[in-house]
């Protein structure tokens, strides 16, 4: 059975043991700091780890490459798959992704692999951390030479990428409802040290990904989740939920929360206040 959202420390070792097609992905990271993340990964990893890097592998900074705007746009879906292929992937494999900054960074390769049509990925549920304090096999050194090349091919997907002309044509309406990922300072516009306008997309709401998950660094229970995006919700259609943030990275724990939740799965808004932010004459709103 595929493991397609979240996936504890001791699942994994399961599955490591039963010798199923498998692919670990670190994608831990230090934003504004992208050698940080080299280090990280050097230093401490699952065993059999492959880098993910979210500059670098889960980005597209080449314009030619690219298909949003932003800090971190998104690859072409036909460049990623070519990316996965290089790194050994393939359709039958699960996928596990981890990091270990409280799913900030592995969410998105969690969405991508989604968006690339491939069902069968999960978070490690806390992390890095709770893989060690479960006993988990870790290494360290230099990063293993790549695998013999996989045969990603590309399916239809099955998440929703929302790019700016949309998020304005539902802007006042009903049938849209934004949810920004970022903490309560950067919502409110107090502060802004990333983008070049501080503020959020008015009408927004704001839950900031953190809230997602409990003391131990794992996902809160489902009745809790659920609980809390009912009382951000308010009433509204959960059908026409965006969810967005900086740069279209941080906002996926809110993107796998409410399905673990019970909700069905809501669109992401990749370009996020980054995007928005650079474009002329869109409106901002503080408070």
């Amino acid at each position: 059975m595929a493991h397609t959202h979240l996936i504890s420390a001791d699942e994994l070792k399961a599955l490591q043991a039963s010798g199923a097609p498998l692919m670990v992905f670190d994608c831990s990271a230090e934003l504004g700091n992208p050698a940080k993340a080299d280090e990280m990964f050097a230093a401490r990893r699952i065993v059999g780890a492959v880098q993910a890097h979210l500059e670098r592998d889960l980005s597209a900074h080449d314009p030619a490459h690219a298909i949003n705007g932003g800090r971190h746009p998104l690859p072409t879906r036909e460049h990623f798959a070519a990316w996965l292929t290089a790194m050994g992937f393939n359709n039958a494999m699960q996928a596990v992704v981890y990091d270990r900054n409280g799913a900030n960074y592995c969410g998105r390769l969690w969405w991508m692999l989604k968006w690339m049509g491939h069902d069968a990925v999960a978070v490690l549920d806390g992390g890095l951390q709770a893989w060690e304090a479960a006993g988990g096999a870790v290494e360290s050194g230099p990063a293993p030479a790549p695998a013999a090349p996989g045969n990603f091919v590309l399916k239809t997907p099955l998440r929703r990428l929302v790019q700016t002309d949309e998020v304005v044509q539902g802007l006042g309406r009903d049938t849209q409802t934004l949810i920004d990922a970022r903490g309560a300072p950067r919502f409110r516009g107090d502060t802004e040290p990333l983008d070049p306008i501080a503020g959020h997309i008015p009408g927004a709401l704001n839950r900031p990904f953190t809230d997602n998950l409990g003391a131990d660094g794992r996902f809160k229970p489902r009745e809790q989740l659920k609980a809390e995006f009912d009382a951000l919700l308010a009433g509204r259609d959960a059908a026409g939920v965006v969810h967005h943030c900086g740069s279209g990275v941080s906002a996926v724990p809110n993107v796998l929360a409410m399905e673990l939740a019970g909700y069905a799965p809501a669109g992401l808004y990749a370009g996020s206040w980054s995007e928005w932010s650079r474009t002329p004459g869109l409106p901002a709103a503080r408070g």
